[in-house]
């Protein structure tokens, strides 16, 4: 399942909905709350063990985040690997 988190700040229900081999896009503001210095930094880089995490590189730059700064794991993507995740993920789940 591919999840798309756009929420901000970031619900700790939300990330306990999220299954072992399952894919995270953050976008939008979420984006935020992929920084180490977070309030859920801890729980993201437990999640790394078993869920690929990723931001969307135009969120991050538009807000001045440079990929050094989340936690360390957390993929940066494009456009064109977003689009590739929706298409190989046939469920996906918005969260707003």
């Amino acid at each position: 399942m591919l999840h798309l988190i756009f929420q901000s700040p970031i619900e700790a229900a939300i990330l306990q909905r999220i299954d072992s081999g399952d894919v995270v896009v953050f976008l939008e503001n979420a984006v935020l709350r992929t920084l180490q210095n977070s309030a859920i930094n801890d729980i993201l880089a437990r999640q790394l063990s078993s869920n690929r995490l990723c931001v969307l590189s135009d969120d991050i730059a538009v807000r001045g985040i440079a990929p050094h700064e989340l936690v360390k794991g957390i993929e940066v993507i494009g456009y064109a690997e977003l689009v590739e995740l929706t298409v190989n993920n046939p469920v996906i789940q918005s969260w707003t």
